[in-house]
């Protein structure tokens, strides 16, 4: 018996003795693996180490603020406010003064009142466990000074706040394209904190994003468990480097003026319009807008691209321009040379047309190009150069190649043609690509006696410590493409395109502004291969005697009053310009913006007596009849109206009188025809070119006038 109490005993020790050497093992082989493992059950506990025992600051720089060329600030930074609530009790050394969330349900309850957040959604927040601290995600962050004063005047333990930037655009939508914008990019951390960077992703914002950033510094710390610094330690600090200022070319003033000319423009809801403007001397961008735009600050953002360099499009006639100057620095151009408008057919029976498909009989190539003649620029192909000459010139000129313009993703367009067809279209602008950008570029040859220009809209860039320029933006001749006799043909033309009342930018004459120009049409195919919509575009220089701005705008629409909305909005942007440059390009200094005035009611007033009133007033008005009283107006009494607006009066005279609408766009033409009562049918789209019954005919009520239309490229 006592044996076996031995022996079991025995067996017990050795089981014990097992049990021991297994657990002692355990413990070796737990000691190397914490020895030699950087992790331990997901943990590196180096770091985890340090960090209960150091604290390591990021000292954030300030990005760099962007100007217009005159100090203007355009964008900026601001503070706002990261709201934080500390979670662990180890901050609290004094019961009397806490130092953490004590009561949870009380805090969400009072931050509620505050925040954009329900109690429930903050108390989750709260409720974290074996965190130091706690944000309150999106609506916790970007507070302003005065969420931040009220939430502080609530009196709760254990709330705080980090001071933060955002990226401010103090004027909204203005220039979004060229700034871009920048947003804040948020890395949540393991202890409930965040890092934040703010990052450039369009415009000036993206393209020089390194440059505005900065370096950050950083303060680096021995800490109690509290989270506080331990007194007589070592502390290393390393300042942060705020971001470089950038300085654009825009102006800011132009800037202003350009996008009131686009607003102007916007009652007739084109589906995308865009202006810019450039130095004609230097080739520096003084602005650059289009619509539809957004507003930075809450980035509103309907199209990621910017129209004046990202987007290639078909210019149209403007490209007539470019083709007119290669013949004649071919050295084989007569300008009283003629050919026969109209239409003509190529080898393969393709028929390209003029405008007014009937032509103008046989005219010269000068007046060719003021009637923008398609059939003009054909002839001027077949007879004086070819199609490689053409495509070599465009190439010169820059087009199919990027300008280097300093902002991001801008595109080359596509200046390629082959075939008999494709390089009589690409005369006048259709069946290539081309991009605001590049016309401002080639048209800098016109305005610098045929040296071409590098755009630019970078003036510098500056050291916000040191004030040292790093970079400096400058006037940067290229090359010589055109003589000074190219030169000065090409602007004659482009005058008689304005000045001549055959021209077909005749409606952008303004007397006593020395306007020179070159419009252009290109019809967009929809997806059934038909001309749906068109593309319209105005590459301009003023003042053409001693040029000081180029201006190149574009809109995209389908309808056929859409040249008049850019007429209004060119107008109005030279007048204003023109005044603010001090500009003395004009016969009479009558420079001066342009004044709107509401219509007042003229039914029942003697003809004789409102023909004064709007005679005094320099308004453009048409009278009906021989009558001696209105008994009709367009527009209606209220609607504003300018200088460039036309004004429809009907007199009491008993005759029913045909108009000449010649000339008139077909929503024009409607406007009057309805307002008379006249039956009539239009072929066509864009502008009348023929009438059945002639203007001053007297009408019969059952009389129906056919008119043809035409849109003019």
């Amino acid at each position: 018996m006592n044996k076996k109490l031995e022996n079991s005993n025995v067996r017990i020790s050795l089981f014990l003795v097992v049990i021991a050497l297994v657990f002692f093992a355990l413990i070796i082989a737990r000691t190397f693996q914490l020895a030699l493992s950087e992790k331990v059950d997901g943990i590196n506990l180096q770091k985890f180490a340090s960090s209960r025992t150091t604290k390591n600051e990021v000292l954030k720089a300030k990005r760099g603020t962007i100007y217009d060329k005159n100090g203007t600030v355009l964008v900026q930074n601001v503070s706002s406010y990261t709201l934080i609530a500390y979670l662990s009790s180890a901050r609290t050394t004094n019961i009397k003064n806490p130092q953490h969330v004590v009561d949870k349900e009380y805090t969400a309850e009072m931050l509620s009142t505050v925040l954009d957040l329900s109690k429930e959604q903050i108390l989750k927040y709260l409720s974290k466990e074996n965190v130091y601290q706690t944000e309150f995600g999106s609506k916790g962050r970007g507070l302003t000074e005065l969420t931040k004063d009220a939430i502080l005047a609530l009196g709760l333990p254990g709330i705080d706040f980090i001071e933060t930037q955002k990226r401010y655009y103090p004027y909204g939508d203005f220039a979004s394209y060229t700034l871009g914008y920048a947003k804040t990019e948020i890395t949540e951390k393991d202890d409930g904190s965040s890092m934040e960077a703010i990052i450039g992703e369009m415009g000036i914002e993206k393209q020089f994003d390194s440059e505005l950033q900065g370096e950050d510094g950083y303060t680096f710390y021995q800490k109690d468990r509290a989270g506080y610094k331990i007194a007589g330690t070592k502390e290393v600090t390393v300042s942060a480097k705020d971001g470089k200022d950038v300085y654009l070319t825009i102006d800011s003033n132009i800037q202003l003026f350009v996008e009131r000319a686009l607003d102007k423009a916007g009652w007739y809801n084109f589906e995308w319009s865009t202006i810019l403007v450039a130095d004609a001397k230097t080739g520096a961008i003084l602005a650059s807008a289009s619509t539809p735009s957004f507003d930075p600050n809450v980035r509103n953002i309907t199209n990621y691209f910017n129209y004046n360099t990202s987007y290639p499009y078909e210019p149209g006639s403007t490209m007539k321009i470019f083709s007119y100057m290669a013949t004649m620095e071919n050295g084989n151009y007569d300008g009283n040379a003629t050919y026969r408008s109209g239409v003509y057919i190529t080898k393969d029976g393709t028929e390209i047309g003029d405008w007014n498909r009937n032509g103008w009989g046989d005219i010269t190539f000068d007046h060719g190009f003021v009637l923008s003649s398609n059939v003009g620029v054909i002839n001027l192909i077949n007879r004086y150069i070819s199609g490689a000459v053409l495509k070599t010139y465009y190439n010169k000129l820059g087009f199919g190649s990027k300008t280097g313009i300093e902002l991001p993703n801008e595109k080359t367009g596509k200046v390629a043609f082959k075939y008999e067809t494709e390089i009589l279209n690409a005369g006048f602008g259709q069946g290539i690509t081309t991009t605001p950008i590049q016309n401002i570029k080639a048209l800098t040859s016109l305005t610098n006696n045929g040296v071409l220009m590098q755009p630019y809209i970078v003036d510098k860039i500056v050291d916000s410590d040191t004030y040292e320029v790093v970079y400096q933006g400058e006037k940067k001749e290229l090359d010589k493409v055109a003589s000074k006799d190219t030169v000065n043909k090409m602007k004659e033309l482009m005058r008689l395109v304005i000045q001549d009342p055959s021209g077909t930018g005749h409606i952008y004459n303004m007397d006593g502004y020395d306007l020179i120009a070159k419009t252009g049409t290109a019809q967009v195919a929809d997806k059934n291969g038909y001309g749906s919509s068109v593309i319209r575009s105005f590459a301009g220089i003023y003042p053409g005697d001693d040029p000081r701005i180029i201006i190149y705008y574009s809109s995209k629409d389908n309808g056929s009053s859409g040249v008049y909305a850019m007429r209004d909005a060119v107008k109005d942007l030279i007048a204003n310009v023109s005044k603010y440059l001090e500009i003395d390009g004009s016969k009479n200094n009558q420079a001066s913006a342009l004044k709107d005035y509401e219509m007042p009611s003229f039914i029942n007033k003697n003809t004789s007596e409102v023909v004064k009133t709007l005679g005094d007033l320099g308004l453009n008005y048409v009278t009906i009849g021989n009558g001696n009283k209105i008994i009709k107006q367009y527009p209606n009494v209220g609607t504003k109206v300018s200088e460039l607006d036309k004004i429809y009066l009907v007199t009491n005279d008993n005759n029913l009188i045909m108009p000449n609408v010649v000339g008139y766009s077909v929503s024009d033409a409607k406007v009057l025809l309805n307002l008379l009562g006249i039956n009539y049918s239009i072929n066509g789209n864009g502008y009348i070119t023929s009438q059945s019954i002639p203007g001053n005919t007297v009408l019969k009520k059952e009389d129906i006038v056919s008119l043809e239309a035409a849109i003019r490229f």
